[in-house]
């Protein structure tokens, strides 16, 4: 049977839809073709009406319905796209794993299990692309009494582990997660904390801008220490694993928080702001990886922030020795990486395989994730 799969991951930095058409016919040797990549950029409105229903709001029910089909149009036209320049047909696609974009993260609260919602329809893609959807990934997990997340720790060990090495792969998105592979095959895998989000939201509050382009602002400022250190006294940092977070703590509220138990906020300098969050993450980070895998030989860092030139000279700075590069040296794009990881999930469901890590988000066992749309 056909192992092309196409995988679609939106990220909590709201920046738009990766997709990707990948062979996984020997992904189980490490080997992965990407056939070819589309992303498609959110409309401003639409961006913001996604961050929106991260909060409770008037008529919410009815705006997230409206808002998941939209999602699953933009992702019917990343489809056609990635089927169009691969010179590839429909027919031959097993499946499509559609992670969806998530609104609300909470694992084990309110009544010991919690919840997770990310906005889909995936009824609506299969509908329009006659493919099999498979979507829903987090959910099974969290009803096994794990976190949900991160689920990408599972890929990073088929893609990046090594058997004599320890590997440590860092995404940077909205959020920021860290995955130790060590070369006796255990794998850990955590959320840090804050990625690009907070960064984000202040370029666009004092610069119109969607993102800190190579991080040019930050580095233009100076990273104002009391600041940081208010920052620092979150005790998600300090929390051991397994965790995992979202815009449900790291918000606007969050950072507005902080910069008034700071004191003076006026007086500070919107650049050194941007610097004191860009260093915010670096040093959660790097003080994550410190703890968890001091044995590390190198770092691999994906998502949005392995093209921050500013952010990754900091973790550079704050790991002397460590190599730290982003995973394009390791074969696989770093734009791509999330999205490749959400087909190789999709295989897993299809072939009834687990594809959680009880030992990373805290489940009971291993479980098989997804729920599947039949297409036609």
């Amino acid at each position: 049977m056909s192992e092309l799969y196409i995988g679609l991951m939106s990220g909590t930095s709201l920046d738009g839809l990766d997709g990707v058409l990948v062979d996984l016919a020997e992904c189980d040797t490490g080997q992965i073709k990407v056939l070819s990549h589309a992303h498609s950029a959110f409309d401003p409105a639409f961006a913001s009406e996604l961050l929106a229903l991260n909060a409770s709001g008037s008529d919410e029910l009815h705006r997230a319905a409206l808002a998941a089909s939209t999602l699953a149009h933009i992702s019917a036209l990343i489809v056609a796209r990635l089927m169009a320049s691969s010179g590839r047909s429909i027919a031959e696609v097993r499946a499509i794993g559609s992670h969806g974009q998530t609104v609300r993260h909470c694992p084990g609260e309110f009544d010991g299990i919690g919840y997770t919602s990310q906005l889909n329809n995936a009824a609506l893609l299969a509908e329009s692309t006659g493919i099999d959807v498979v979507a829903d990934f987090r959910s099974r997990d969290l009803a096994a009494g794990g976190q949900g997340a991160p689920l990408v720790p599972a890929f990073h060990r088929a893609m990046f582990g090594s058997s004599t090495t320890t590997v440590a792969v860092l995404n940077l998105g909205g959020m920021s997660n860290l995955t130790v592979l060590r070369g006796n095959g255990e794998t850990i895998g955590f959320d840090c904390g804050p990625g690009n989000a907070l960064m984000d939201l202040w370029c666009g509050r004092h610069l119109g801008q969607a993102f800190d382009a190579g991080g040019r602002w930050a580095a233009g400022g100076q990273v104002d220490t009391q600041l940081l250190k208010q920052l620092q006294a979150e005790p998600f940092f300090a929390a051991d694993p397994p965790k995992s977070t979202g815009r449900d703590r790291f918000n606007a509220a969050w950072l507005e928080a902080a910069l008034k138990l700071r004191g003076s906020a006026s007086a500070i300098d919107p650049r050194d702001v941007q610097a004191s969050l860009a260093e915010l993450t670096a040093w959660v980070c790097t003080r994550d990886l410190h703890q968890h895998a001091p044995d590390a030989e190198r770092l691999l860092v994906c998502g949005g922030g392995a093209l921050n030139s500013h952010l990754m000279q900091r973790l550079a700075m704050r790991l002397p020795g460590l190599p730290v590069a982003a995973s394009d040296t390791a074969g696989l794009p770093a734009s791509q990486v999330e999205a490749v990881a959400f087909a190789w999930l999709a295989r897993a469901c299809v072939l009834r395989r687990p594809a959680n890590l009880p030992a990373v988000t805290g489940a009971r066992g291993p479980r098989i994730l997804g729920a599947i749309y039949p297409g036609d």
